[in-house]
Formats: structure tokens, C-alpha cells, sequence
């Protein structure tokens, strides 16, 4: 589960910002045109724009490991990169970091130990920790190698997910291997989760997203995201995140931006791979494979889980377009992904927020009722209509049927832009002071 690092932050300083600036830090004016490749980037008028990327150079010739640490191979073995000296495995170690574009961080295991107080310190999660490094405040996130993999495989997904860079990506800094675990870094974003945000656990009735165009910022930005991530984050085949959920998307409290946690976690576990892997047998291996994207194999989220996923375990890009257009309908309606209700009688039913917002585009004036009651009944209507359809499509049945998000990308800059005419003409206050501090 990597609900870690997105889990709210007690001890973040208490800001105050107008809101104001959240209708001016959208990408997709420029997206609302016929698609082109620098999509990804923000306008220039935009206030959350994060700086271009600015190499960095480590401090010492350290290894990715300690002196005794493993990386899996394609033989099912493991190898021992120290076990004939700690010399040889500096070397080629050193070797690693230097051919590595941009030059990422490598940090050395003891280095990630201190910084995290032998991971006794600032626990986020299980697996996650927030700790300062080489002056920077950043998350240390954990993960065991789920596939075997060598020394150049690792090198090479590391050099491409840590120069991709998008403003509503968390970025990756670097990484560190001990045993059989890989320690990411990536940078710490002030800020809560969406489904905190959405599901207020002091106070059910409060939500910072408390307006219309706060949720289409959220929905656009985590659009654009997955988009580059799928289509523009380097990959030649593709990435896949096969994490997108509410808990690992992080609203931060500078702008009220969203950010998607955990970018390269799959990559660079070893829980991806070709996609050709993984798809013997069945027909909807079949058409995965067709379909060029690269897959992993691994445990999913209930609620966020395609059906060709429950069946097969094998995630592809489409499986992360299904739980995109869950978290955009959790993010209309306020709900959760899958919950359970208790009944009179004493049993209990499963209640789906894809379930519930198929009904509500079928009923009439289901939209309306449907939307989040804390919204206080003032959206336009039609725009909530087209974009519920949105999340929708995205959840199809047939993954073949699933939108690309490139087009998801266009279609939700358009229902936002929409959404910025509807709160200009209706003259909506939402010049409040907003704060992501613990109420």
C-alpha cells in the first residue's frame, strides 16, 4: 500500500493563501488547442510552475549499497555485488553514477539510515519516512525488488524517471539498494492527500476543495500528469504507475495543485515489465500485449481495480485510465471508492462510487443530487454532466474501449475552462483564506 507519503502532515507550517491564484495555475489554456508534444508544460502566466530541472552533483564517490547488497538477476539468482571485496563494488558502482544523464542522486545506504534515525524517525507509513537530506526535505520510501534485475536494467530506468519532470509529478531524486530493497527519495511536497482532503476525518462536513473550480484544478492537473507520465515521461513503450488512488495523490498547500506520489515506484522495484511479459494465455493478455504499453504484475487497490486487472494481475496504461476515472468521480461526489454500509437487517452492502454515478446520469436531475453536498448546489450542472460521463468512460468495461489520456487530458482543460467562464459569470467569492493545517 503506498498510502505513505501522501498521509497529511501534522507539523507543516500553517500557511494562509488566496485561493484567488488557483484559477490562474492551470496548464490547460494551452491545452484546450489541438494536441501538441509540450502539453505537459504549464503557461507562462501559471503561479505553481516548478522550475526547470537544474543538474546536481553528488558529494563523494559513494556505491548504491553497503558492502554486502543484492540485485536480482534474470536467472532467478541473486547476485552478490560484494562478496568477492567492497573494492570491486565501488567501482563499478562509481561507474554506475557517472554515466547516469543529469547525474541523480546515488545515496549511500548508511546515509539514508542516518537521515531517517536507523528508520525510527519521522514515519509517514510502514514503508515511507520524512527526514532532511543533504539539506533538502525529502520522503524515503522503501520497497522490496519484486523482479529480478541487473546492475544496467536498474541503470537505465533510474536515468530516465529521475530527468522526467512535471509540475504535477513529485519528483524522484535519487535512490539507494541494500539486501533486497530499493530506497527512493523523492522530494517532500507540504501538503495532505486527496482523500484526506476530500474525507475530512475531524470534521466530515469540512472540505478545503470547497468550490467548483477547485476540483477541475485537481482533475486537470492529475490529468495532464498521468498523461506524460504515459506519454511523455521518456519511455520508449511507456510507463505505467498502477498506483493512481486518492491516497497517493498529494494536494498541496502552496497552491491547492494536485501531485502524483510515487512515480518509477513500479519501474524501478522491478515490478514492470515488457509488454510482452505477462500475457500468455489469456485474451485479454492477448490485446495487452497489442497494445505496446509496458505491464506490471502486482497487488492492486479495491475500488481502483479494472476487471481485466482482478483477473489477471497484469496492469497496462488502460488499467491506470480505470483508476483515474474512479478518483475523478470520487473527487465530484466526495465519496469513497468502494465502501461498505450496514443494513437494517444487519448485513451489509457494497456501495461503488461507479455504481452510484451510473445511476445518477440515468435518473433525472440525478447529477444534482449525486454531486457533493458540500459544493452547496453551485456548479453548472451541464459541465458536472460531461465531466461524470468523463470519469465514466475512463471506467469502461472493455480496456479497448478506455480513452487514451491524451484525449482525457484535452477534454478535461475544456470542461475546466468552461468552469472558469461559469464562476467568472455567476461572480463566485472564492477569495478565502484557505489553510491545509489540522483543524
Amino acid at each position: 500500500m503506498l498510502e505513505g507519503y501522501c498521509a497529511q502532515v501534522n507539523d507543516a507550517p500553517r500557511r494562509t493563501l488566496a485561493p484567488s491564484s488557483m484559477c490562474k495555475t492551470k496548464k490547460s489554456t494551452s491545452v484546450a488547442q489541438p494536441r501538441i508534444r509540450n502539453r505537459n508544460l504549464r503557461s507562462p502566466s501559471s503561479s505553481s510552475s516548478a522550475p526547470p530541472y537544474t543538474t546536481t552533483t553528488t558529494t563523494s564517490d559513494v556505491p548504491i549499497t553497503e558492502s554486502r547488497s543484492y540485485i536480482f538477476n534474470n536467472n532467478n539468482n541473486y547476485t552478490d555485488w560484494s562478496k568477492s571485496s567492497s573494492i570491486s563494488s565501488r567501482a563499478s558502482l562509481s561507474s554506475l553514477k557517472e554515466s547516469l544523464p543529469e547525474n541523480p542522486h546515488i545515496y549511500h545506504f548508511s546515509e539514508i539510515a542516518s537521515a531517517t534515525a536507523n528508520f525510527s524517525g519521522h514515519r509517514l507509513s510502514t514503508n515511507s519516512w520524512r527526514c532532511s537530506i543533504r539539506d533538502s526535505e525529502v520522503v524515503v520510501f522503501r520497497r522490496k525488488f519484486r523482479l529480478h534485475m541487473d546492475l544496467p536494467e536498474l541503470r537505465d530506468r533510474l536515468a530516465v524517471i529521475c530527468r522526467s519532470h512535471h509540475s504535477s509529478v513529485v519528483k524522484l531524486l535519487g535512490a539507494s539498494v541494500s539486501g533486497n530493497y530499493i530506497y527512493l527519495v523523492y522530494e517532500f511536497v507540504p501538503g495532505v492527500s486527496l482523500a484526506d482532503c476530500l474525507r475530512n476525518r475531524r470534521n466530515p462536513s469540512f472540505t478545503d476543495l470547497s468550490t467548483w473550480i477547485s476540483r477541475m484544478q485537481i482533475a486537470a492537473d492529475l490529468a495532464h500528469g498521468l498523461d506524460y507520465i504515459h506519454n511523455f515521461s521518456g519511455s520508449r513503450s511507456g510507463f505505467v504507475h498502477n498506483h493512481i488512488k486518492s491516497s497517493s495523490i498529494v494536494v498541496a498547500e502552496e497552491n491547492l495543485g494536485a501531485k502524483i506520489c510515487h512515480f518509477g515506484t513500479s519501474d524501478l522495484s522491478g515490478e514492470s515489465v515488457s509488454g510482452a511479459g505477462n500475457t500468455s494465455g489469456s485474451e485479454t493478455g492477448v490485446k495487452l500485449k497489442r497494445s505496446g504499453s509496458r505491464t506490471v504484475k502486482l497487488e492492486g487497490t479495491k475500488g481502483y481495480m479494472a476487471p481485466e486487472f482482478q483477473l489477471s494481475g497484469v496492469a497496462t496504461q488502460k488499467t491506470d485510465v480505470y483508476a483515474f476515472g474512479v478518483v475523478v468521480l470520487e473527487l465530484l461526489s466526495g465519496e469513497e471508492a468502494l465502501k461498505f454500509e450496514f443494513e437494517d437487517d444487519g448485513g451489509y452492502r457494497r456501495v461503488s462510487v461507479v455504481e452510484t454515478a451510473r445511476m445518477a446520469v440515468e435518473e433525472h436531475g440525478g447529477v444534482r443530487k449525486w454531486v457533493d453536498k458540500r459544493l452547496k448546489d453551485s456548479f453548472p450542472v451541464e459541465v458536472a454532466e460531461r465531466m461524470i460521463r468523463v470519469g465514466l468512460e475512463c471506467v469502461g468495461e472493455d480496456p479497448n474501449e478506455r480513452p487514451d489520456m491524451g484525449r482525457v487530458a484535452i477534454e478535461v482543460s475544456k470542461l475546466y475552462l468552461e468552469s472558469q467562464k461559469w464562476t467568472e459569470k455567476m461572480g463566485t467569492n472564492i477569495d478565502l483564506s484557505v489553510s491545509l493545517a489540522p483543524r
